[in-house]
């Protein structure tokens, strides 16, 4: 839903190229504007990051690699980023743009869903997630207002790639995501992995399938508490009815051991349709009462504020805003926001409901209790109950004293390893540009050991090094691995088949392959209709870069033909005159008298003129010559009427008078009662 607001940047042309038309949601990383990609003519959803990330040419440098890795990442339900770049103090990422709404506007309006819509919902996001898993990307903030449903109900994840380069570039041990679905060891400052996004997954389907979400706090710190703390409930105990399946399928996916939670989004992807193919109808469609209209985890004055380094910033939970939290040396030190927080918190962990816990478990439950307790046997085995020989105090002065010996060697060489050794710090030079083994000579003299990956670029030539992760200028230890990636050039994508189309389907067919239109030209062709494309250049399957122009040739269809004069021509001269221009004779069925064209000559065509197009017709029609009239005789009759009567007859009259013709009457007629031509010449001779 577009937010009517006052903004100075709508209306601007962001880079040169995105026309931004309306701002449709304000973060706490960025602002997300619709505007329209003026040279591929498209919708796009414009993210400006907020200055204090747009201003680090650090973040920068590794929201660049991010957005790569992000874009070569191509799913049906997972958002696509299409450029990524700065203009001035604006720092921006291009993603498609999907017009629709949020999961959280669903939840928001509907409340619990009915499992058969909750499974359906989610099967693309886990599909969605279970691609980026397999090519190595973790989304790190999966929650309701990163899932968009299309108009049309195409389903797709947002934000890729955004969480890890703004994570990475906060304070040390700063925590981004959002808190109501945070995973237990991200709140403990450990390292994400798919298995990460799996429980951020499994608190949205809670939510989805019971209204609520598991946990609530009048303070972030409340929230995060329980994650660690905490396991989870049934979602059977909000929603009676719930199918047991359900039950442990939800609780499998926020287990807080993250041993103990699907591997990656493929396993749970399987597990999920496994699951809604052996549900029965009834339990797929049960519904539950009267569900809460809004969802929230605390109150949304109450402001969330990281201790990192990063402004304070009140946020609004009711739709889960993405919030820092800052880890202190000790992971556990986070919970030290008051003893009254972490009270209430342990007391709403040991409550009524804790006797959930006496139910029945499920055969998945079973099987997790089983190997837990075999861990626990094999450490117990390990573990002597009693000491093997009774000591004496001085035998334990010595064992004190050897100790406290082995604990300095430690500390001094600890000392050395992290002051001087391998884990050092050192800063990652700048290798950009570089050949792989001038990238590694350098890593390698500053200390570091490094391992090549090969990425797509636009701009640097294949085989030559496009940075490295950590990025240059990042003081890091010395045993930490430094990847290097190299460039394999440009990506490349196949052009698709414009001909044969109209110019606007071709348009869309550049704008869907992501290309630019060309020159467009215009030919005759005999053929083909005007209008459609004829040819284009570069031809159909050639291998160009996203955005290359395409140039089309247009049909202006058949080439017009004048159409020539043949009237007073011999019928044969006609037809041919008319057949080497490229037109057709025929002859009309009836041919007509003419006193001024003679016989076998065209009287008349049609059309008589303008233009036709190659072989069409023009009708002729021949003559029969003038129509032959007999000459009556005015022999001895006044001249006058002579030749009134001979002019109505359409004789030409020609008069020779005898001295002077002084009585006016004919003497001699030339012809006289004859058949002659119509229009031929009668001489009379008057006296």
């Amino acid at each position: 839903m577009q937010e009517p607001t006052q903004d100075h940047l709508i209306g601007t042309i962001v880079d040169g190229r995105y026309l931004v038309r309306s701002r449709l949601a304000r973060g706490g990383m960025s602002t997300v504007y619709l505007a329209t990609d003026q040279r591929l003519e498209r919708d796009v959803a414009l993210k400006v990051l907020h200055p204090h990330l747009a201003n680090d040419p650090t973040f920068l440098e590794r929201l660049s690699r991010e957005a790569k890795a992000a874009a070569s990442l191509s799913h049906p339900h997972i958002v696509g980023v299409l450029d990524q770049g700065e203009d001035g103090h604006i720092a921006y990422l291009v993603m498609e743009y999907v017009k629709g709404h949020t999961l959280r506007d669903t939840l928001t309006e509907q409340g619990a869903l009915p499992p058969r819509l909750a499974l359906a919902l989610i099967d693309p996001v886990i599909e969605g997630l279970a691609a980026a898993h397999g090519s190595g990307l973790i989304h790190r903030d999966i929650k309701p207002e990163n899932v968009l449903i299309a108009d049309d109900g195409r389903i797709k994840v947002g934000d890729f790639g955004l969480a890890r380069a703004v994570s990475a570039n906060t304070s040390t041990g700063a925590l981004i995501g959002t808190v109501a679905y945070l995973a237990p060891e991200l709140v403990l400052g450990q390292p994400a992995d798919a298995r990460s996004d799996i429980y951020s997954a499994g608190i949205m389907l809670y939510e989805m399938l019971t209204g609520k979400q598991p946990y609530a706090g009048d303070s972030p710190i409340q929230v995060a508490y329980q994650h660690v703390n905490a396991a989870v409930g049934r979602p059977s105990d909000e929603a009676p009815g719930l199918a047991e399946d359900l039950d442990e399928l939800v609780q499998w996916c926020t287990a807080a051991d993250a041993e103990n939670r699907p591997v990656d989004g493929t396993a749970l992807l399987a597990e999920l349709r496994h699951i809604r193919t052996t549900l029965t109808d009834e339990q797929l469609d049960h519904r539950q009462g009267p569900a809460p209209v809004s969802p929230a985890v605390m109150s949304p004055t109450t402001p969330m504020a990281s201790t990192a380094g990063n402004a304070t910033e009140a946020l609004s939970t009711t739709v889960s805003p993405t919030e820092f939290i800052s880890h202190q040396s000790n992971p556990t030190t986070i919970m030290a926001a008051g003893s009254a927080a972490l009270q209430q918190s342990k007391t709403a962990t040991t409550g009524p409901d804790a006797d959930q816990d006496q139910r029945q478990p499920g055969k998945r439950e079973l099987k997790r209790l089983e190997r837990q307790q075999t861990k626990d046997r094999a450490r117990a085995a390990a573990t002597p109950v009693r000491p093997l020989r009774e000591g004496n105090p001085r035998r334990r002065g010595v064992i004190w004293t050897i100790v406290i010996i082995v604990l300095a060697m430690l500390a001094a060489s600890a000392g050395w390893f992290f002051g001087m050794g391998p884990g050092s710090p050192g800063t990652v030079p700048d290798v950009k540009n570089k050949t792989v083994a001038e990238a590694q000579q350098l890593l390698r003299t500053a200390g570091f050991q490094s391992e090549p990956r090969d990425v797509f670029d636009d701009d640097i030539l294949a085989g030559l090094a496009v940075g490295t992760e950590p990025a240059s200028g990042a003081e890091v230890r010395k045993f930490q691995p430094i990847t290097v990636f190299v460039s394999k050039g440009a990506q490349l994508f196949a052009l698709p088949g414009l001909t044969g189309g109209t110019l606007a389907e071709a348009k869309t067919a550049l704008n869907a392959a992501e290309m630019a239109l060309g020159n467009v030209t215009e030919a005759f062709d005999e053929k083909v209709p005007a209008g459609v494309v004829i040819s284009q250049d570069p031809a159909k399957g050639t291998e160009v870069r996203h955005g290359t122009p395409v140039a089309l040739a247009v049909s202006k269809g058949p080439q017009p033909i004048p159409v020539p004069d043949v009237r007073g021509m011999s019928q044969d001269a006609a037809a041919k005159a008319l057949q080497d221009v490229g037109l057709k004779a025929v002859i009309a069925p009836e041919t007509v008298n003419d006193k001024t064209v003679p016989k076998g000559a065209i009287v008349s065509q049609a059309p008589p003129n303008g233009t036709l197009i190659k072989g069409e017709s023009v009708t002729l029609t021949v003559s029969k010559g003038p129509k032959m009239v007999k000459v009556p005789s005015f022999i001895g009759k006044q001249a006058k009427e002579a030749r009134q009567q001979l002019e109505a007859l359409g004789f030409e009259v020609k008069v020779n008078e005898i001295l002077g013709g002084f009585f006016g009457t004919v003497r001699d007629q030339n012809p006289v009662d004859k058949d002659v031509p119509e229009g031929s010449v009668v001489t009379l001779t008057v006296v």
